[in-house]
């Protein structure tokens, strides 16, 4: 099994993923900034809202207190439906969704441009020329 392993690392196939995992994760961040920095202030001006993702329901508050955050009521104890982080959440995930699938259409288009370029095998002899051997062939004997 190490030497199964062994050959799997060496293919190159564990180096790409590692690759791939990390470029995702940076990736993952600049979009949750752009999310965060960018996108959601501009939603949150939309909606006369000083803080989009501070948008939360309080589902029990054992201690009858009211909060000014998420994270109040969150260390307070508070059940707490945040569903202004799940929004935040949610236009990220359609950022990456979109941009993946981008690439992918990219790579699609490029790949069948390279089938479409590559030359056709040459045309093998017609039926006349295999008839005009298969007489002459014939001929000989």
């Amino acid at each position: 099994m190490l030497k199964e392993f062994k050959e799997f690392a060496m293919k190159g196939n564990m180096l790409d993923m590692a690759v791939g995992i990390i470029i995702g994760a940076a990736f993952g961040t600049v979009v949750k900034s752009v999310v965060d920095d960018i996108l959601m202030p501009i939603v949150s001006s939309i909606f006369k809202m000083p803080d989009f993702s501070n948008l939360y329901t309080v589902l029990s508050n054992p201690n009858n207190a009211s909060f000014t955050s998420v994270a109040e009521a969150r260390e307070a104890g508070a059940a707490v439906l945040a569903y202004g982080q799940f929004i935040n959440a949610l236009i990220a995930f359609l950022i990456v969704a979109f941009v993946l699938f981008m690439i992918v259409k990219a790579m699609n288009a490029a790949k069948r441009k390279e089938e479409a370029a590559a030359p056709a095998p040459p045309p093998g002899p017609t039926v006349e020329e295999l008839l005009i051997q298969i007489r002459d062939n014939l001929a000989r004997s």
